[in-house]
Parts: structure tokens; C-alpha cells; sequence
């Protein structure tokens, strides 16, 4: 069947807001603003977790039906997306970040995409995110692995790049589209049968890789991801979590240890926990005071203390 001959689908856009200010109101702005010809936004989700800044207000998506969903407490990003996911019945439903914009072609270049042959047989896809200057930034990635984390955690990915390749792919990776890893969750486009298939994203995520775990299981399940690269959108990259401050890296570690015992190998999984309790801080803490980061060398030690606690009681070895 041609491109011409297959329906135009349609997408309920989720947005999990934490406190990102104008950039939400940019956001769901940018998504009124762009061309729906090719697929059509059902109805915009915004499912916020308890953000004190005042970000709800003034919120227009002329065209768009909008709901605010409005959590009394942070349920994680996670949770929220699935929340915002159920309100809604398109074909697809796209979680986009707060702090990214659509351009005007974004979704015609997608929806496209998702009536021709090209997509079939994928059940993600994400898009070429730019930056203000329309520099690529971090898009698609590969699947985490223990070679990665160790030339994160020693360096070695800077000195061996070839025996240590990065998660993240660079700029000349990504000058086709075509089926990758995953792609990030900035711009994560799921067909709505799979996310339904799969239990949407597994809320034990409360921040970081559950994009990555939802796109590994799909490809398990024969569903791979799809980088479609015309298609872009500007980002401003970790509006709500450099909020964090040090703590964000307390969720990475918790997140990836979980990733780690659900998709790797047992031996694997502890020894990355192993060298994340070991090598990884002294390596924090050194690199902290050469930079002269003070807040950072008085935060490690309690961030590395609080994940031994919840290496102890969260039971991430659990297997589904």
C-alpha cells in the first residue's frame, strides 16, 4: 500500500513537567505551530509532578485539545508518562520533553515516515535533536554494556575509544535514518499496540534509562527503533534535572544498576555494581578537586552512602 493509500494516524502527546518554567509553554506552543497534515495530535497530555514554579500557567495549544494532569507529589518520569499514556487512544503516542520544540515540518516528516513502507516493522521512533544553533546533539544510543560503563567509569573510553566505544552516538552516525539501539527519550514515539503490549515503561525507573529498558524489551519482542533523521527539534537539554544537582547522579546509579540485573548477565551486573562502589567514586572525588567543585566533593560521599542503602533494600537484582 503507498504512502497516499494508508490513513493519516494520530498521537496523543505526553509531556511529564517538573519545573521547567517557560520552556513547557515553548513546548506544547511549538507542537500548535507545526504541520499535522501527515500525522494528527489527537490531544496533548501535560501530567505534572508537583512543580512549584508556576509553569502550568498560560499554557495555549490553539487547535489542540489539552489536558493538565496535576500529581500532589513527584511520581517519577516513568510513572508519569504511563499516566499521561492512558488518557489517551491514538495510533502512537509521542513523549516529548518539556524542554524541546517542534519545528514546523517535525511531525510531516515523521508522519511520512509512518505511512510508508519504511516503518513497517518498527515500533519506535525518534528524531535528530538540535540544539539553538541547529548543531546535532545526543539523538539515538546503543544498548548499555559493561565495556561502557567501565571505559566511563576508568577513562579508557578516552584513551581505546575502539575497545570502549561510547553509548552515544556522534554526529557522523547519525547523517541516515535507520534502525538503531534506541533513541533518546526526549522525542520517543511508540505505536500505541506495543506500549499497551509491553506495560509501558516500568515505573521502578523513577528517573533515567526507562526509555532505554522500554526500547530493549521491544526489540526483544521483535519491535526495533527507528532514528528518522530529516526530522528535528530543538532541545535545551536537562532543564529539570540539573535541578538535581548531585542527587541526579544518585538516580543514574540507581537506574543503571537495575538496568544492569534485568538485561545483563548476574556476574556481569556485580561487577559493574562492584567498580561503581569502588573505582567510580575515588574517580568523582579526584576529578571534583581538580576542578576545584567543592559542592561536588561534599556531595559524592552521601550520594555513594544512599545508593548502598538502596542497593540493600530496593532488591534490584529481581528479575521479571
Amino acid at each position: 500500500m503507498t504512502a497516499a493509500a494508508r490513513p493519516v494516524p494520530t498521537a496523543d502527546v505526553v509531556i511529564v513537567n517538573w519545573n521547567t518554567g517557560r520552556y513547557l509553554r515553548d513546548c506544547v506552543r511549538s507542537i500548535a505551530g507545526t504541520d499535522r497534515s501527515q500525522l494528527r495530535v489527537a490531544r496533548i497530555v501535560v501530567v505534572d509532578n508537583a512543580s512549584t514554579d508556576g509553569s502550568l500557567t498560560d499554557l495555549s495549544s490553539a487547535g489542540v485539545e489539552l489536558e493538565v494532569v496535576r500529581n500532589a507529589r513527584n511520581r517519577g518520569f516513568a510513572a508519569a508518562c504511563n499516566q499521561g499514556a492512558a488518557r489517551g487512544h491514538g495510533d502512537y503516542v509521542l513523549f516529548l520533553n518539556p524542554d524541546t520544540r517542534l519545528c514546523p515540518d517535525t511531525l510531516s516528516v515523521v508522519g511520512r515516515l509512518l505511512r510508508s513502507p519504511a516503518a513497517d516493522g518498527f515500533g519506535i521512533f525518534g528524531a535528530l535533536m538540535v540544539d539553538e544553533d541547529g548543531r546535532p546533539l545526543i539523538s539515538c544510543s546503543r544498548f548499555p554494556s559493561l565495556r561502557m560503563y567501565v571505559g566511563k567509569l576508568t577513562g579508557l573510553d578516552r584513551l581505546m575509544p575502539a575497545l570502549f566505544p561510547p553509548q552515544h552516538l556522534g554526529a557522523r552516525e547519525m547523517t541516515r535514518s535507520g534502525a538503531v539501539d534506541q533513541v533518546i527519550g526526549a522525542f520517543f514515539l511508540v505505536r500505541r499496540p506495543l506500549f499497551r503490549q509491553l506495560g509501558g515503561f516500568d515505573e521502578r525507573y523513577f528517573l533515567y534509562l526507562e526509555e532505554v529498558d522500554f526500547a530493549r524489551r521491544a526489540r526483544l519482542a521483535g519491535w526495533p527503533s527507528y532514528f528518522v533523521g530529516q526530522a528535528r527539534v530543538h532541545h535545551a537539554e536537562n532543564v529539570s534535572s540539573r535541578q538535581l544537582g548531585a542527587w541526579r547522579h544518585y538516580l543514574m546509579l540507581c537506574s543503571r544498576t537495575r538496568y544492569a540485573f534485568r538485561h545483563w548477565s548476574v556476574p556481569r551486573a556485580w561487577l559493574l555494581t562492584a567498580l561503581t562502589l569502588t573505582i567510580e567514586p575515588v574517580a568523582r572525588l579526584a576529578a571534583a578537586a581538580v576542578r576545584g567543585q567543592w559542592a561536588e566533593l561534599r556531595a559524592t560521599p552521601a550520594v555513594y552512602r544512599q545508593f548502598l542503602r538502596w542497593l540493600r533494600t530496593s532488591r534490584p537484582i529481581a528479575r521479571d
